[in-house]
């Protein structure tokens, strides 16, 4: 009996039984009946217009010839008029915003929004992203414009796990860690596609299925072998959280081959994975180029006929690339079917049904979003706020920050300062509207304060710095120096589109260019004791910060921030904001002693399975003022093996300031250290505190978050003692070298 029969049973017995009813369980008893039929109408409906739409899809390849069904497989199609179906690219870029199709809001670089641990904000984002793409498409839709990234398909995010810190393409990542980078990736989908129950707002994208992330070099013919360990419990999660909680409507997938089979025609990632075990039901669509990888860098296949019969039995409903021209041939050789191509086109069909867009669909809430929302002050303002939370303070020597607006005299120096491209990143929009660095300083000092400001050196070495040059002088000199540091899309990127990297993209070391370097040790070496020297990071990676945080007093990673990233810096700069980026990624100390780049086992990689080589942990960021953990409490009482956990601890703001505090949990299974991680992050909380007030959080462990992969790529709830840390970053001897608060219980189960 279901529950709504219990509560009609229930109410029958009072009655007959001559029992009175309250007015609270009258009132129950209907909310419930309301609500059951409101649910059950509601899911009628879903499945209605949902059989209603595959019907539709089915109808229309059943009027196509073979050769215009054929170009409905291809990003770009010419759409077939004498049906009504107009032409459509499905190539559109939305990583941070709406990307490489005129003015629209641009929001930090996924690794910076990695660092703010914030779901809410990223799917804030995810939202302003396909409202600004709906209006951007409907305008283009007007004046007949059907070119590439005019679309409503938007292939974000990125939910690649950065596992080398050299990787180039890492920036677009949320970060290192499966759990935090499944949640974030769910939020933004969330927010692109919208919460009717049947349309999107737009379509989100799973990118790059499976096991990518580098090197760039050897993209197109490279083999990932990882261990099935190591291909479940991490290179996996997040795309099945995507598919599961998200119901992500596109899956790319990636370059390389996995186990043998390029990812993008790979049986095992594309059907038995993805739609068999996962219940995937959107589409999948190759990564550019990637189905001549299969016969051009892979040599799985002879030519593109065979390579395009392999994609299409494997699993692929589009390419991104041209191909698929070959189709008609590989039905020729009988190397696939007709009915094949109906198999595969289907999906693509409903997306656009989906998206109301395969024809003027006016059951489709999202027409009509006028273009006025594009680069509004209500999106720049989240763009801002997104470019505060993101920014991670690494060092601050005797509470130097924040600063006083009446400093007497500030000296800014790097290209960064004054460089929009240091502040886009990869897969960047256009704003008509962008705060710079020394712009954002200049806004907040006052009228009163000396500030004057030289470039100094270029991102990008162009020859070595006279160490006595007029930068040099002027800097050492200065009450306050800031100094711009680091990385732009010149020296790290994707293959082809980092001009300055040796390494196609990727980087070879994690240390600064020389000529950065030589730079600041002339400034450090001239500078006297009261000439304070603050340093800002830009880039989308970790950086060797040895002599760095050595010689500054102040370190920031501002990553690619967007738009706002110079007002933002200056709000925590000068504290009328305060900083709670927190590292989505461990920095390392050196180079050296990271793995192999091309070697896909997570030995010796991460927090989870790094046991030294960390200049800055994962988790880790400075706040103004002081935060003070509590005891940690186990509230279950005998907890058991296999049920859920619930823990609290308190939390107070000991400072003079307003700070947010990232709560964060992690848990070590029986075999920490030998084959498991030594621990993982399962849970996280932003909690905001008003300087003296305290509060406490509430966190339930699952068993699924406390069980162990095995070889084999199964999980096992082990016997044994489980640790569970709760604390600000992940719980390594690093971590307590720089005081971080962690408390932790160990529990036998």
């Amino acid at each position: 009996m279901d529950n709504k029969s219990k509560q009609i049973g229930l109410a029958g017995t009072d009655i007959m039984m001559g029992k009175p009813i309250s007015k609270k369980r009258v009132a129950s008893i209907i909310l419930s009946l309301m609500a059951g039929l409101f649910l059950t109408t509601g899911t009628y409906a879903q499945e209605s217009k949902e059989a209603e739409m595959h019907k539709k899809a089915a109808d229309l390849i059943s009027r196509m010839t073979l050769d215009e069904k054929i170009g409905m497989m291809m990003n770009s199609t010419p759409g077939v008029e004498r049906l009504g179906i107009k032409p459509y690219d499905w190539w559109n870029e939305a990583l941070h915003g709406v990307a490489r199709n005129g003015r629209a809001t641009v929001f930090p670089e996924p690794i910076g929004l990695g660092a703010t641990f914030d779901p809410e904000i990223v799917r804030k984002i995810g939202d302003i992203v396909s409202e600004e793409g709906r209006a951007k498409f409907d305008k283009a839709r007007e004046m007949e414009n059907y070119s590439r990234f005019t679309g409503l398909t938007f292939w974000a995010p990125n939910v690649n796990i950065f596992r080398d810190p050299r990787w180039g393409r890492g920036m677009e990542t949320y970060g290192e860690d499966p759990f935090l980078t499944g949640t974030l990736g769910t939020a933004y989908v969330k927010g692109i596609q919208g919460d009717d129950p049947f349309y999107l707002k737009a379509a989100a994208c799973a990118k790059h299925f499976a096991v990518h992330s580098g090197p760039e070099s050897v993209r197109h013919s490279f083999n990932a072998e990882p261990s099935m360990k190591d291909l479940y419990e991490t290179y996996l999660p997040a795309f099945e959280k995507l598919v599961k909680d998200a119901d992500v409507e596109v899956v790319m997938g990636a370059y390389n081959r996995v186990f043998g089979e390029s990812a993008s025609g790979s049986k095992f990632l594309l059907t038995d994975l993805l739609r068999d075990t996962w219940g995937f039901d959107g589409h999948i669509v190759s990564d550019c180029g990637a189905i001549d990888d299969i016969f051009g860098g892979h040599h799985i296949a002879k030519d593109a006929v065979e390579a395009s019969a392999i994609a299409i039995k494997a699993g692929l409903n589009l390419e991104c690339g041209s191909s698929f021209r070959s189709l008609k041939t590989a039905i020729d050789r009988g190397l696939i079917s007709e009915a094949d191509i109906d198999k595969a086109l289907e999906p693509l069909l409903m997306t656009q049904l989906r998206l109301g867009i395969l024809f003027n669909d006016p059951d489709c809430p999202y027409y009509g979003i006028p273009a006025s929302v594009i680069g509004s002050a209500e999106h720049f303002a989240v763009a801002r706020q997104a470019a505060v939370e993101s920014m991670v303070l690494l060092k601050n020597d005797n509470d130097l920050l924040p600063l006083r607006k009446d400093i007497r005299n500030v000296y800014v120096t790097g290209t960064a300062a004054t460089d929009t491209y240091s502040m886009m990143g990869n897969y960047y929009g256009i704003s008509d509207h962008y705060s710079t660095y020394l712009q954002g300083i200049v806004s907040k000092v006052s009228d009163g304060t000396n500030v004057n400001y030289k470039p100094a050196y270029t991102i990008v070495p162009t020859k070595d710095v006279n160490p006595g040059n007029y930068a040099t002088a002027q800097a050492a000199q200065a009450d306050y120096t800031i100094m711009f540091m680091g990385n732009n899309g010149t020296t790290e990127g994707e293959e082809s589109d980092a001009i300055s990297s040796a390494s196609v993209g990727d980087r070879l070391s994690i240390d600064l260019p020389e000529n950065q370097m030589s730079f600041f040790r002339s400034v450090v070496r001239m500078r006297k004791s009261n000439n304070h020297l603050i340093v800002v990071l830009t880039g989308g990676s970790p950086i060797n910060l040895q002599e760095i945080a050595a010689g500054a007093d102040a370190v920031i990673m501002a990553w690619y921030p967007g738009q706002e990233g110079g007002d933002a810096l200056a709000e925590l700069l000068f504290g009328e904001k305060n900083f709670s980026g927190r590292l989505p990624i461990t920095f390392p100390i050196a180079s050296q002693e990271l793995p192999d780049f091309s070697d896909y086992s997570m030995k010796g990689r991460t927090y989870k399975y790094m046991s030294g080589n960390t200049m800055y942990p994962f988790g880790y960021g400075l706040s103004y003022g002081n935060s003070q953990y509590g005891d940690l409490t186990i509230l279950t009482k005998k907890p058991k093996l296999g049920k859920p956990i619930d823990v609290e601890i308190p939390v107070a703001n000991t400072g003079k300031v307003e700070r947010t505090e990232t709560v964060q949990l992690y848990v070590s299974t029986p075999n920490a250290g030998q084959g498991a991680p030594y621990s993982q992050l399962v849970a996280f909380e932003r909690v905001t505190l008003k300087p003296g007030e305290s509060q406490t959080v509430h966190f339930t462990v699952t068993p699924e978050q406390m069980k162990e992969f095995q070889e084999d790529g199964s999980t096992k709830l082990l016997k044994g003692t489980y640790k569970i840390t709760v604390g600000a970053a992940s719980p390594t001897q690093r971590s307590e070298e720089l005081g971080v608060p962690l408390k932790c219980v160990n529990i036998k189960l």
